[in-house]
C-alpha cells in the first residue's frame, strides 16, 4: 500500500507539471494581446510596446514560464493585469459563492442520484426504472444554461417564488443565502443526478444478480440488509469513480451557471479574465482547479480499499 501511494504521488506531480506547461502555452498562444486591450484601439505602437515590456510579455516564452513557475511555487500567483490586485485576493473574494454552489450541487447529486439508482435497480423494469430512463435522457441532452433559463422563467419570473439572480452571503442569513442558490443548484445538479443514478443502477443490477445475493435472500435477509449492507458496498467502487469524474464536469458547469444566474463567483471571474486576456488570473484558476481535480482522483483511488477490502495494491 505504501508503495502504491508513493507511485501515485509521483505520478500526480508529473501530471501537474505537464498540466502547468500546457496551461502556460495555451494562454500565451491564444489569440489576443492584453497590452492591446489595455492600451485601447487608438493607442500607438510605442504605447503598446511599453505596456508589453512592463508586463514582461516581450520576454521569450521559456523565461516567462520560469518566472511564473518560480513565483507560483513561492505562493505568489501574480497580480491581475487590469485591476492591479493580487490574484489570490481576487480569488478569495469570489470563492464563497463558487464553493457554496459546488458543495450543494455535489450533495444533491450524490444523495438523489444514488438513492434513485438504488430504487430503480431494486424495482428493475418498473415505473421508477422507466422514469429514470426518461430522466437520464433529459439530463444528458439538455444543456445546463437551458435548464437554468427555464427554471428562472417558471420559478422566479412566473410565480416569483425565488430570486432571479445574484448571491447573498451566508453571514446575511441562511434563508436568503439558500434561496439564491436553489435555482442554480437544481439547474447544475440535473445532469449529475442522471449520470450518478444510471451508473448506480447498472452497478447495483450487476451485484444483485450474483449468487451470494440470492443466497442472502434465501436465508431471509431483509431488503435493507441486501441493498445497503451487501449490494451497495460491493457496487461502491464504480459509483465512487463516477463521483470523482463528475468533478471535472462540475468545473465547466459552474462557469455557465454563474453566468446565467449572475453569481459573482470564480466562474464569472474567469470569464471576465478571458475577455480581458488577464493571464495571471486565467493561469491561476486553471492550475488550482486542475490540482484540485488531480487530488480528488488520488483520494478516490486511495478510498477504494476502504469500500472494497478485496482490493489490494
Amino acid at each position: 500500500m505504501a508503495g502504491y501511494i508513493f507511485r501515485r504521488l509521483f505520478s500526480t506531480i508529473a501530471v501537474m507539471a505537464m498540466v502547468g506547461i500546457f496551461i502556460f502555452l495555451l494562454v500565451r498562444l491564444a489569440p489576443g494581446d492584453p497590452a492591446v486591450v489595455m492600451a485601447g484601439r487608438n493607442a500607438t505602437e510605442q504605447i503598446v510596446n511599453g505596456i508589453r515590456a512592463h508586463l514582461g510579455l516581450n520576454q521569450p516564452l521559456p523565461v516567462q514560464f520560469i518566472h511564473w513557475l518560480s513565483a507560483m511555487l513561492h505562493g505568489n500567483f501574480g497580480t491581475s493585469i487590469f485591476s492591479g490586485r493580487p490574484v489570490l485576493e481576487l480569488l478569495a473574494q469570489r470563492l464563497a459563492p463558487t464553493v457554496s454552489l459546488s458543495v450543494l450541487t455535489l450533495a444533491l447529486s450524490v444523495s438523489v442520484g444514488v438513492s434513485f439508482g438504488i430504487l430503480a435497480a431494486w424495482r428493475a423494469g418498473g415505473f421508477v426504472d422507466r422514469l429514470l430512463t426518461v430522466f437520464s435522457a433529459f439530463g444528458y441532452s439538455v444543456p445546463v444554461f437551458v435548464i437554468g433559463y427555464f427554471l428562472v422563467y417558471v420559478l422566479a419570473i412566473s410565480v416569483a417564488w425565488l430570486p432571479v439572480q445574484g448571491y447573498a452571503p451566508l453571514d446575511e442569513g441562511v434563508g436568503d443565502w439558500f434561496a439564491h442558490l436553489v435555482l442554480p443548484t437544481v439547474a447544475l445538479s440535473l445532469p449529475f443526478v442522471a449520470f450518478v443514478a444510471r451508473v448506480t443502477r447498472a452497478s447495483m443490477l450487476e451485484v444483485l444478480s450474483e449468487d451470494y445475493m440470492r443466497t442472502a435472500a434465501a436465508k431471509g435477509a431483509s431488503s435493507y440488509a441486501m441493498l445497503f449492507h451487501h449490494a451497495l458496498r460491493n457496487a461502491g467502487v464504480p459509483i465512487l469513480t463516477v463521483i470523482g469524474i463528475s468533478f471535472a464536469y462540475l468545473i465547466g458547469g459552474v462557469v455557465l451557471t454563474e453566468t446565467v444566474f449572475n453569481i459573482p463567483g470564480v466562474g464569472r471571474l474567469v470569464v471576465d479574465a478571458i475577455n480581458n486576456r488577464d493571464y495571471p488570473i486565467i493561469q491561476s484558476v486553471l492550475i488550482l482547479t486542475s490540482g484540485l481535480y488531480v487530488l480528488i482522483n488520488l483520494a478516490v483511488d486511495l478510498a477504494y480499499t476502504l469500500i472494497d477490502p478485496r482490493i489490494r495494491y
